[in-house]
Protein backbone atom coordinates (compact mmCIF):
# COMPACT_ATOMS: atom_id res chain seq x y z
CA UNK A 1 0.00 0.00 0.00
CA UNK A 2 1.29 3.39 -0.98
CA UNK A 3 2.24 5.38 2.18
CA UNK A 4 -0.09 7.87 3.24
CA UNK A 5 2.11 10.92 4.65
CA UNK A 6 5.43 11.87 3.29
CA UNK A 7 7.12 11.23 6.15
CA UNK A 8 7.30 7.82 8.16
CA UNK A 9 4.66 7.37 11.17
CA UNK A 10 5.70 5.14 13.81
CA UNK A 11 3.22 4.08 16.16
CA UNK A 12 3.89 1.71 18.99
CA UNK A 13 1.93 -1.37 19.49
CA UNK A 14 0.12 -0.16 23.10
CA UNK A 15 -3.24 0.21 24.16
CA UNK A 16 -5.39 2.79 22.14
CA UNK A 17 -4.87 5.49 24.42
CA UNK A 18 -0.77 5.35 23.44
CA UNK A 19 -1.68 5.09 19.72
CA UNK A 20 -3.64 8.05 19.33
CA UNK A 21 -1.19 10.14 21.50
CA UNK A 22 1.83 9.02 19.40
CA UNK A 23 0.06 9.86 16.08
CA UNK A 24 -0.94 13.13 17.10
CA UNK A 25 2.04 14.20 18.45
CA UNK A 26 3.80 12.89 14.68
CA UNK A 27 1.34 14.60 12.89
CA UNK A 28 1.64 18.09 15.24
CA UNK A 29 5.65 17.95 14.79
CA UNK A 30 4.78 17.92 11.38
CA UNK A 31 2.61 20.37 10.44
CA UNK A 32 5.14 22.42 12.66
CA UNK A 33 8.09 21.56 10.25
CA UNK A 34 6.44 22.16 7.44
CA UNK A 35 6.64 18.86 5.89
CA UNK A 36 2.56 19.10 6.00
CA UNK A 37 2.43 22.54 4.56
CA UNK A 38 -0.40 24.84 5.18
CA UNK A 39 -4.01 24.81 3.50
CA UNK A 40 -2.86 21.05 1.99
CA UNK A 41 -5.52 18.64 3.08
CA UNK A 42 -4.72 15.63 5.40
CA UNK A 43 -5.35 12.22 3.78
CA UNK A 44 -9.08 10.49 5.01
CA UNK A 45 -8.95 8.84 7.96
CA UNK A 46 -10.30 5.23 6.78
CA UNK A 47 -7.56 5.43 4.46
CA UNK A 48 -4.95 6.54 7.27
CA UNK A 49 -6.69 3.91 9.55
CA UNK A 50 -6.23 0.89 6.75
CA UNK A 51 -2.64 2.15 5.92
CA UNK A 52 -1.03 2.19 9.52
CA UNK A 53 -3.31 -0.75 10.81
CA UNK A 54 -5.08 1.26 13.61
CA UNK A 55 -8.68 1.12 14.11
CA UNK A 56 -10.67 4.45 12.52
CA UNK A 57 -11.70 5.80 15.49
CA UNK A 58 -7.84 6.23 16.66
CA UNK A 59 -6.86 8.59 13.80
CA UNK A 60 -10.64 10.55 14.19
CA UNK A 61 -9.09 11.08 17.26
CA UNK A 62 -5.99 12.36 16.92
CA UNK A 63 -7.23 14.78 14.05
CA UNK A 64 -9.76 16.15 16.70
CA UNK A 65 -7.01 17.01 18.81
CA UNK A 66 -5.55 18.76 16.03
CA UNK A 67 -8.29 20.62 15.13
CA UNK A 68 -9.39 21.43 19.00
CA UNK A 69 -5.43 22.76 19.74
CA UNK A 70 -5.67 24.69 15.85
CA UNK A 71 -3.66 23.19 13.90
CA UNK A 72 -6.53 21.81 11.53
CA UNK A 73 -9.21 23.75 9.95
CA UNK A 74 -12.18 21.57 9.54
CA UNK A 75 -13.93 21.34 5.85
CA UNK A 76 -17.98 20.84 6.25
CA UNK A 77 -17.94 17.65 4.13
CA UNK A 78 -14.61 17.65 3.31
CA UNK A 79 -10.92 16.86 5.08
CA UNK A 80 -10.03 19.11 7.58
CA UNK A 81 -7.07 21.34 6.08
CA UNK A 82 -3.25 22.33 7.71
CA UNK A 83 -3.38 25.75 9.33
CA UNK A 84 -1.46 28.48 8.34
CA UNK A 85 1.10 28.76 11.37
CA UNK A 86 4.39 30.26 12.26
CA UNK A 87 6.73 27.25 11.42
CA UNK A 88 9.39 26.55 14.03
CA UNK A 89 12.97 26.81 12.56
CA UNK A 90 14.71 23.67 12.19
CA UNK A 91 17.90 23.10 14.67
CA UNK A 92 21.08 21.34 14.58
CA UNK A 93 21.40 18.48 17.25
CA UNK A 94 23.83 20.43 19.48
CA UNK A 95 27.44 19.55 19.84
CA UNK A 96 28.75 18.52 22.96
CA UNK A 97 30.29 21.03 24.97
CA UNK A 98 29.69 23.99 22.54
CA UNK A 99 29.66 27.35 23.63
CA UNK A 100 26.51 28.80 23.87
CA UNK A 101 26.04 32.07 22.09
CA UNK A 102 22.88 33.17 24.06
CA UNK A 103 23.51 36.67 24.52
CA UNK A 104 20.82 36.91 27.05
CA UNK A 105 22.87 34.63 29.59
CA UNK A 106 25.28 36.17 32.49
CA UNK A 107 28.40 35.61 31.00
CA UNK A 108 29.35 32.47 33.83
CA UNK A 109 26.63 30.71 31.56
CA UNK A 110 27.67 31.03 28.54
CA UNK A 111 30.39 28.48 28.27
CA UNK A 112 29.16 25.38 29.76
CA UNK A 113 31.45 24.58 32.86
CA UNK A 114 30.07 21.19 33.77
CA UNK A 115 28.06 19.06 31.51
CA UNK A 116 25.35 16.67 32.90
CA UNK A 117 26.46 13.62 32.81
CA UNK A 118 25.46 11.73 29.71
CA UNK A 119 23.21 8.35 30.59
CA UNK A 120 24.86 5.64 30.77
CA UNK A 121 23.59 2.05 30.22
CA UNK A 122 25.52 0.20 33.28
CA UNK A 123 24.38 -3.69 34.23
CA UNK A 124 22.87 -3.54 38.25
CA UNK A 125 25.89 -4.96 39.35
CA UNK A 126 28.52 -2.62 38.40
CA UNK A 127 31.66 -0.71 39.29
CA UNK A 128 29.98 2.75 39.49
CA UNK A 129 30.70 5.32 41.55
CA UNK A 130 28.80 6.86 44.61
CA UNK A 131 25.72 4.31 44.83
CA UNK A 132 25.44 2.41 47.54
CA UNK A 133 23.43 -0.98 47.85
CA UNK A 134 19.64 -0.63 48.29
CA UNK A 135 19.49 -4.64 48.51
CA UNK A 136 20.29 -3.89 52.19
CA UNK A 137 19.01 -1.08 53.08
CA UNK A 138 15.73 -1.71 55.69
CA UNK A 139 12.99 -0.32 53.28
CA UNK A 140 10.31 -1.88 55.63
CA UNK A 141 11.33 0.72 58.79
CA UNK A 142 11.61 3.22 56.03
CA UNK A 143 7.95 2.93 54.52
CA UNK A 144 6.50 2.36 58.61
CA UNK A 145 8.36 5.79 59.22
CA UNK A 146 7.02 7.50 56.38
CA UNK A 147 3.34 6.40 57.19
CA UNK A 148 3.41 7.68 60.34
CA UNK A 149 4.60 11.13 59.23
CA UNK A 150 2.01 11.43 56.49
CA UNK A 151 -0.24 10.42 59.26
CA UNK A 152 0.57 13.28 61.52
CA UNK A 153 1.05 15.90 58.63
CA UNK A 154 -2.67 15.77 57.64
CA UNK A 155 -3.12 16.44 61.13
CA UNK A 156 -1.58 19.56 60.95
CA UNK A 157 -2.10 22.93 59.65
CA UNK A 158 0.14 23.70 56.41
CA UNK A 159 2.92 25.75 57.39
CA UNK A 160 6.28 26.98 55.62
CA UNK A 161 9.30 25.36 57.59
CA UNK A 162 12.10 26.90 58.50
CA UNK A 163 14.72 27.65 56.19
CA UNK A 164 17.63 25.61 58.40
CA UNK A 165 15.79 22.41 58.74
CA UNK A 166 12.81 21.41 60.93
CA UNK A 167 14.27 21.53 64.66
CA UNK A 168 13.97 17.36 65.07
CA UNK A 169 16.44 16.65 61.90
CA UNK A 170 19.31 19.12 63.24
CA UNK A 171 19.12 17.70 66.38
CA UNK A 172 19.44 14.23 65.08
CA UNK A 173 22.04 15.20 62.58
CA UNK A 174 24.21 16.83 65.51
CA UNK A 175 23.76 13.24 67.71
CA UNK A 176 24.93 11.28 64.88
CA UNK A 177 28.03 13.21 63.55
CA UNK A 178 29.22 13.71 66.95
CA UNK A 179 28.95 9.83 67.50
CA UNK A 180 30.30 8.91 63.83
CA UNK A 181 32.57 10.98 63.83
CA UNK A 182 33.36 13.20 66.72
CA UNK A 183 32.23 16.62 64.80
CA UNK A 184 31.25 18.63 68.16
CA UNK A 185 28.26 20.73 66.78
CA UNK A 186 24.76 21.32 68.33
CA UNK A 187 21.55 21.60 66.58
CA UNK A 188 22.08 25.14 66.08
CA UNK A 189 24.90 24.74 63.88
CA UNK A 190 23.50 22.76 61.94
CA UNK A 191 21.59 23.84 58.16
CA UNK A 192 19.77 20.99 56.60
CA UNK A 193 20.23 21.27 52.55
CA UNK A 194 18.98 19.25 49.32
CA UNK A 195 22.06 17.25 49.04
CA UNK A 196 25.91 18.28 49.55
CA UNK A 197 25.53 20.08 46.38
CA UNK A 198 23.06 22.71 47.62
CA UNK A 199 25.50 23.10 50.50
CA UNK A 200 28.14 23.69 48.46
CA UNK A 201 26.21 26.43 46.23
CA UNK A 202 24.92 28.31 49.30
CA UNK A 203 28.71 28.61 50.38
CA UNK A 204 29.98 29.69 47.67
CA UNK A 205 27.48 31.96 47.18
CA UNK A 206 28.24 33.82 50.80
CA UNK A 207 31.60 33.55 50.26
CA UNK A 208 32.65 34.23 46.85
CA UNK A 209 32.99 38.11 45.85
CA UNK A 210 32.76 37.49 41.40
CA UNK A 211 35.74 37.56 39.95
CA UNK A 212 37.43 38.44 43.12
CA UNK A 213 37.83 35.30 45.78
CA UNK A 214 40.68 32.79 45.18
CA UNK A 215 39.05 29.33 45.57
CA UNK A 216 41.82 26.27 45.99
CA UNK A 217 39.83 23.21 44.69
CA UNK A 218 41.57 19.88 44.68
CA UNK A 219 43.41 18.20 41.70
CA UNK A 220 41.90 16.32 40.71
CA UNK A 221 38.77 16.76 42.47
CA UNK A 222 35.16 16.45 42.50
CA UNK A 223 33.55 18.57 39.84
CA UNK A 224 30.33 19.22 41.06
CA UNK A 225 32.47 21.47 43.95
CA UNK A 226 34.35 23.62 41.05
CA UNK A 227 30.81 24.26 39.38
CA UNK A 228 29.41 25.17 42.48
CA UNK A 229 32.40 27.92 42.85
CA UNK A 230 32.66 28.97 39.39
CA UNK A 231 28.92 29.87 39.12
CA UNK A 232 29.11 32.19 42.16
CA UNK A 233 32.28 33.49 40.01
CA UNK A 234 35.20 32.18 42.02
CA UNK A 235 38.62 32.29 40.24
CA UNK A 236 39.65 28.41 40.95
CA UNK A 237 43.02 27.36 41.88
CA UNK A 238 43.95 23.35 40.62
CA UNK A 239 46.48 21.94 44.26
CA UNK A 240 48.23 19.20 43.42
CA UNK A 241 47.42 15.64 45.72
CA UNK A 242 49.73 13.38 46.92
CA UNK A 243 49.28 10.22 49.03
CA UNK A 244 49.20 12.84 52.17
CA UNK A 245 46.41 14.64 50.61
CA UNK A 246 46.04 18.23 49.50
CA UNK A 247 49.42 20.00 49.35
CA UNK A 248 49.33 22.56 51.77
CA UNK A 249 52.79 23.83 50.93
CA UNK A 250 51.70 24.94 47.39
CA UNK A 251 48.51 26.67 48.80
CA UNK A 252 49.18 30.68 47.18
CA UNK A 253 48.86 33.05 50.31
CA UNK A 254 45.79 34.95 48.63
CA UNK A 255 43.37 32.20 48.89
CA UNK A 256 40.51 33.07 50.74
CA UNK A 257 38.45 29.59 50.51
CA UNK A 258 39.92 25.77 50.83
CA UNK A 259 37.76 22.71 49.45
CA UNK A 260 39.15 19.46 50.47
CA UNK A 261 37.78 15.70 50.84
CA UNK A 262 40.47 14.81 53.72
CA UNK A 263 39.01 11.94 55.22
CA UNK A 264 38.95 9.67 51.23
CA UNK A 265 39.96 12.04 48.48
CA UNK A 266 37.68 12.21 46.03
CA UNK A 267 38.70 10.65 43.60
CA UNK A 268 41.84 9.27 44.49
CA UNK A 269 40.91 8.17 48.24
CA UNK A 270 43.85 8.65 49.93
CA UNK A 271 43.63 10.08 53.53
CA UNK A 272 44.59 13.46 54.04
CA UNK A 273 47.43 13.08 57.22
CA UNK A 274 47.54 14.40 60.72
CA UNK A 275 50.39 16.36 60.19
CA UNK A 276 48.64 18.27 56.63
CA UNK A 277 45.82 18.65 58.65
CA UNK A 278 46.97 20.76 61.02
CA UNK A 279 48.58 22.51 58.30
CA UNK A 280 46.04 23.10 56.78
CA UNK A 281 44.14 24.79 59.87
CA UNK A 282 47.05 26.69 60.19
CA UNK A 283 47.83 28.03 57.13
CA UNK A 284 43.51 29.03 57.07
CA UNK A 285 44.32 30.69 60.57
CA UNK A 286 47.20 32.42 59.32
CA UNK A 287 45.78 33.64 55.94
CA UNK A 288 42.16 34.46 56.91
CA UNK A 289 40.63 31.76 54.92
CA UNK A 290 38.26 29.41 55.29
CA UNK A 291 38.16 25.68 54.63
CA UNK A 292 35.19 23.67 53.40
CA UNK A 293 35.57 20.23 54.55
CA UNK A 294 33.38 17.59 52.13
CA UNK A 295 33.17 14.35 54.11
CA UNK A 296 30.69 12.73 51.83
CA UNK A 297 31.24 8.70 52.75
CA UNK A 298 33.25 8.67 55.96
CA UNK A 299 30.98 6.49 57.98
CA UNK A 300 32.40 3.80 56.12
CA UNK A 301 35.88 3.09 57.89
CA UNK A 302 37.86 0.09 57.04
CA UNK A 303 41.47 0.52 58.68
CA UNK A 304 42.04 1.58 61.79
CA UNK A 305 41.02 4.76 63.96
CA UNK A 306 39.90 7.26 61.62
CA UNK A 307 41.36 10.57 61.48
CA UNK A 308 39.77 12.85 63.39
CA UNK A 309 37.29 15.56 61.02
CA UNK A 310 39.05 18.83 60.43
CA UNK A 311 36.40 20.47 61.73
CA UNK A 312 36.62 18.28 65.36
CA UNK A 313 40.32 19.69 65.42
CA UNK A 314 39.36 23.41 64.57
CA UNK A 315 40.00 25.75 67.11
CA UNK A 316 39.03 29.29 64.89
CA UNK A 317 35.73 28.76 63.77
CA UNK A 318 37.73 27.98 60.09
CA UNK A 319 35.64 25.29 58.79
CA UNK A 320 32.44 24.06 56.90
CA UNK A 321 31.71 20.81 57.53
CA UNK A 322 29.36 19.09 55.10
CA UNK A 323 27.44 15.70 55.01
CA UNK A 324 25.11 13.63 53.04
CA UNK A 325 23.08 10.59 53.42
CA UNK A 326 23.45 9.71 49.61
CA UNK A 327 25.71 7.32 50.06
CA UNK A 328 24.93 6.04 54.06
CA UNK A 329 21.17 6.09 52.93
CA UNK A 330 20.29 6.69 48.96
CA UNK A 331 20.78 9.10 46.49
CA UNK A 332 17.41 9.80 45.79
CA UNK A 333 16.81 10.95 49.67
CA UNK A 334 18.61 14.49 48.39
CA UNK A 335 19.67 15.71 51.85
CA UNK A 336 22.55 17.02 53.18
CA UNK A 337 23.86 18.97 55.75
CA UNK A 338 26.70 21.89 56.93
CA UNK A 339 27.74 22.50 59.91
CA UNK A 340 28.66 26.21 59.78
CA UNK A 341 31.06 28.36 62.05
CA UNK A 342 28.54 30.73 64.34
CA UNK A 343 29.66 33.56 62.55
CA UNK A 344 28.43 32.08 59.30
CA UNK A 345 25.31 30.83 60.22
CA UNK A 346 22.92 33.39 59.81
CA UNK A 347 24.21 34.57 56.45
CA UNK A 348 24.11 30.78 55.12
CA UNK A 349 20.09 30.51 56.57
CA UNK A 350 19.76 33.97 54.87
CA UNK A 351 21.36 32.35 51.31
CA UNK A 352 19.41 29.62 51.92
CA UNK A 353 15.80 30.79 52.48
CA UNK A 354 16.51 32.79 48.82
CA UNK A 355 17.74 29.85 47.12
CA UNK A 356 14.45 27.68 47.64
CA UNK A 357 12.79 28.64 51.18
CA UNK A 358 13.58 25.20 53.10
CA UNK A 359 13.90 21.16 52.26
CA UNK A 360 10.26 19.54 52.33
CA UNK A 361 9.18 18.58 55.73
CA UNK A 362 7.90 14.84 55.38
CA UNK A 363 11.55 13.01 54.64
CA UNK A 364 13.12 15.50 57.49
CA UNK A 365 10.52 14.08 59.66
CA UNK A 366 11.00 10.48 58.50
CA UNK A 367 14.52 10.47 58.88
CA UNK A 368 15.22 12.30 62.02
CA UNK A 369 12.90 9.41 63.29
CA UNK A 370 15.49 6.94 61.01
CA UNK A 371 18.26 8.24 62.48
CA UNK A 372 16.77 8.86 66.55
CA UNK A 373 15.62 5.75 66.82
CA UNK A 374 19.16 4.27 65.88
CA UNK A 375 18.25 2.60 62.23
CA UNK A 376 20.85 4.90 60.76
CA UNK A 377 24.03 3.45 62.95
CA UNK A 378 22.87 0.06 62.37
CA UNK A 379 22.42 0.14 59.22
CA UNK A 380 26.13 1.87 58.46
CA UNK A 381 27.05 -0.82 60.46
CA UNK A 382 25.63 -3.74 58.97
CA UNK A 383 26.83 -2.41 55.77
CA UNK A 384 30.05 -1.57 56.61
CA UNK A 385 31.68 -5.64 56.51
CA UNK A 386 29.79 -6.13 53.26
CA UNK A 387 31.66 -3.41 51.83
CA UNK A 388 34.42 -4.08 53.68
CA UNK A 389 34.96 -7.50 51.96
CA UNK A 390 34.24 -6.21 48.75
CA UNK A 391 37.03 -3.75 48.95
CA UNK A 392 39.09 -6.55 49.52
CA UNK A 393 38.11 -8.72 46.62
CA UNK A 394 38.95 -5.38 44.74
CA UNK A 395 42.28 -4.64 46.18
CA UNK A 396 42.64 -9.03 45.80
CA UNK A 397 41.85 -8.96 42.00
CA UNK A 398 43.95 -5.61 41.45
CA UNK A 399 46.91 -7.27 42.93
CA UNK A 400 46.44 -10.60 41.28
CA UNK A 401 45.29 -10.38 37.96
CA UNK A 402 45.99 -6.73 36.81
CA UNK A 403 49.31 -6.00 39.10
CA UNK A 404 51.66 -6.23 36.30
CA UNK A 405 49.39 -2.93 34.82
CA UNK A 406 47.89 -1.02 37.67
CA UNK A 407 48.86 0.00 41.36
CA UNK A 408 46.06 0.49 43.97
CA UNK A 409 46.26 3.95 45.76
CA UNK A 410 46.05 3.27 49.12
CA UNK A 411 42.57 3.94 50.87
CA UNK A 412 40.80 3.22 54.02
CA UNK A 413 37.21 4.46 53.44
CA UNK A 414 34.37 5.10 51.54
CA UNK A 415 32.56 3.46 48.63
CA UNK A 416 35.48 3.54 45.82
CA UNK A 417 39.10 3.07 45.40
CA UNK A 418 41.62 4.32 42.91
CA UNK A 419 44.59 2.41 40.71
CA UNK A 420 46.98 4.36 38.77
CA UNK A 421 48.38 2.78 35.17
CA UNK A 422 51.68 1.34 35.85
CA UNK A 423 53.54 2.54 33.05
CA UNK A 424 51.81 6.10 31.49
CA UNK A 425 52.28 5.25 27.88
CA UNK A 426 50.70 2.25 27.62
CA UNK A 427 47.25 4.06 28.94
CA UNK A 428 45.93 4.52 25.71
CA UNK A 429 45.51 0.65 25.00
CA UNK A 430 45.12 -0.13 29.07
CA UNK A 431 42.32 2.51 29.44
CA UNK A 432 39.39 1.77 27.27
CA UNK A 433 39.19 -2.44 27.80
CA UNK A 434 39.35 -1.06 31.88
CA UNK A 435 36.03 1.19 31.18
CA UNK A 436 34.69 -1.82 29.20
CA UNK A 437 35.27 -5.12 30.78
CA UNK A 438 35.17 -2.89 34.45
CA UNK A 439 31.74 -1.48 33.53
CA UNK A 440 31.16 1.79 35.63
CA UNK A 441 34.65 2.41 36.35
CA UNK A 442 35.97 5.94 35.82
CA UNK A 443 38.73 7.58 34.44
CA UNK A 444 40.36 9.91 37.35
CA UNK A 445 41.40 12.51 33.62
CA UNK A 446 37.72 12.87 34.53
CA UNK A 447 38.23 14.96 37.59
CA UNK A 448 40.92 16.77 36.77
CA UNK A 449 40.87 20.55 35.19
CA UNK A 450 44.44 20.40 33.83
CA UNK A 451 44.82 17.36 32.32
CA UNK A 452 48.09 16.94 33.13
CA UNK A 453 48.02 14.36 35.96
CA UNK A 454 49.11 10.74 35.09
CA UNK A 455 46.61 8.19 34.19
CA UNK A 456 44.27 6.34 36.78
CA UNK A 457 40.82 4.91 37.22
CA UNK A 458 38.79 4.41 40.01
CA UNK A 459 36.45 1.73 40.73
CA UNK A 460 33.35 1.63 42.98
CA UNK A 461 32.11 -1.52 44.92
CA UNK A 462 28.97 0.35 46.45
CA UNK A 463 26.55 -2.37 44.16
CA UNK A 464 28.92 -5.16 42.93
CA UNK A 465 29.23 -8.36 44.86
CA UNK A 466 32.94 -9.96 45.94
CA UNK A 467 32.60 -12.44 43.38
CA UNK A 468 31.41 -10.50 39.84
CA UNK A 469 34.70 -8.08 41.34
CA UNK A 470 36.80 -11.20 40.97
CA UNK A 471 35.34 -12.66 37.38
CA UNK A 472 35.21 -8.86 36.18
CA UNK A 473 38.95 -8.57 36.72
CA UNK A 474 39.55 -11.70 35.16
CA UNK A 475 37.74 -11.08 32.27
CA UNK A 476 39.87 -7.65 32.08
CA UNK A 477 43.07 -8.99 32.64
CA UNK A 478 42.68 -11.70 29.77
CA UNK A 479 41.65 -8.89 27.15
CA UNK A 480 44.60 -6.90 28.26
CA UNK A 481 46.70 -9.92 27.28
CA UNK A 482 45.47 -10.15 24.05
CA UNK A 483 47.14 -6.40 23.51
CA UNK A 484 50.41 -7.31 22.00
CA UNK A 485 51.57 -3.86 21.89
CA UNK A 486 50.92 -3.98 25.39
CA UNK A 487 53.66 -6.24 26.36
CA UNK A 488 54.31 -7.03 30.22
CA UNK A 489 54.20 -3.93 32.29
CA UNK A 490 58.14 -3.95 34.39
CA UNK A 491 57.98 -4.71 37.86
CA UNK A 492 59.42 -1.84 39.72
CA UNK A 493 61.60 -2.16 43.26
CA UNK A 494 59.59 0.06 44.71
CA UNK A 495 56.33 1.74 44.30
CA UNK A 496 56.47 5.20 42.05
CA UNK A 497 53.78 7.23 42.81
CA UNK A 498 53.32 8.83 38.98
CA UNK A 499 50.12 9.91 39.57
CA UNK A 500 50.13 12.57 42.28
CA UNK A 501 51.80 15.96 41.22
CA UNK A 502 54.51 15.94 44.14
CA UNK A 503 54.58 18.47 46.96
CA UNK A 504 57.77 20.37 47.67
CA UNK A 505 59.42 19.38 50.81
CA UNK A 506 57.17 16.59 51.82
CA UNK A 507 59.13 13.38 53.81
CA UNK A 508 56.38 11.10 52.05
CA UNK A 509 57.43 11.70 48.75
CA UNK A 510 61.09 12.00 49.34
CA UNK A 511 60.87 8.21 51.05
CA UNK A 512 59.13 6.90 47.89
CA UNK A 513 61.57 8.40 45.95
CA UNK A 514 59.57 10.85 43.68
CA UNK A 515 61.16 13.03 41.29
CA UNK A 516 59.38 16.52 39.31
CA UNK A 517 56.31 16.51 38.36
CA UNK A 518 56.04 16.02 34.62
CA UNK A 519 55.19 18.57 32.10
Amino acid sequence: MEPVFSFPVVLPSRSQGTLTHALHQQLRSAILDGRLPADSPLPATRRVAEALGVARNTVVTAYDLLVAEGYLIPQKGAKPVVASLVRRRATKPPKAKVEIEESRFAPVWRVPFLQPSAARVLPVRSFRLGIPDHRHFPHDIWRRLMGQALRRSSREPFAYAPSEGIPALREAIAQHVAFARAVACTAEDVIVTSGAQQAFDLIARLLVTPGQTRVAVEEPGYPPVRAAFAAAGARLVPMPVDDEGLCVDRLPADVRVISVTPSHQSPTGVAMSLRRRGALLEFARRHRAVIVEDDYDGEFRFGGRPLDALQTLDRDALVFYIGTFSKSMFPSLRKGFVVAPAWARNGLITVKHCADSHCDTITQSVLAAFIRDGHLARHVRHMRPIYAERREALLDGLRRELGEWLEPIPSEAGLHLAARIRKPELAAAIMPKTLRFAAGAESTADYAMTREIDPAVTFGYGVIDAGEIAAALIELRRALEKEPEMGRAERWARPRLAFYVPCANSSSNAAAGIGLPRK
